[in-house]
């Protein structure tokens, strides 16, 4: 799964630097919403992000999820934001599947 994320100066934390938060909150939608493309529901139990440089503001920024190891009802995932073509952050995660 990959989408584009756009980086308004309106989410900072820092100055021209992206809030850590909206990084983790990008990560973890798209990994689940790569559950939804594979049709399953599951909420987040676990997740953990790794700031690995600053995400800029002002440019646009990709973002990939792909599932690692599917143990249902617990599945592993995996995430990355990218921006110019280098990885600023990853991100794994235990999500745990609920009834729709």
């Amino acid at each position: 799964m990959r989408a584009g994320l756009d980086c308004d100066g309106s989410l900072e934390g820092y100055g021209g630097r992206l809030h850590g938060g909206v990084i983790a909150a990008a990560l973890d939608g798209a990994m689940t919403h790569c559950l939804f493309a594979l049709g399953r529901t599951a909420v987040t139990a676990e997740l953990t992000v790794r700031f690995k440089l600053p995400v800029a503001t002002g440019q646009p920024a990709g973002v990939r999820a792909w599932l690692e190891r599917d143990l249902g009802p617990l599945y592993l995932l995996q995430a990355e934001l990218v921006q110019d073509g280098v990885v600023k952050a990853t991100a794994s995660a235990k999500f745990l599947e609920v009834e729709a």
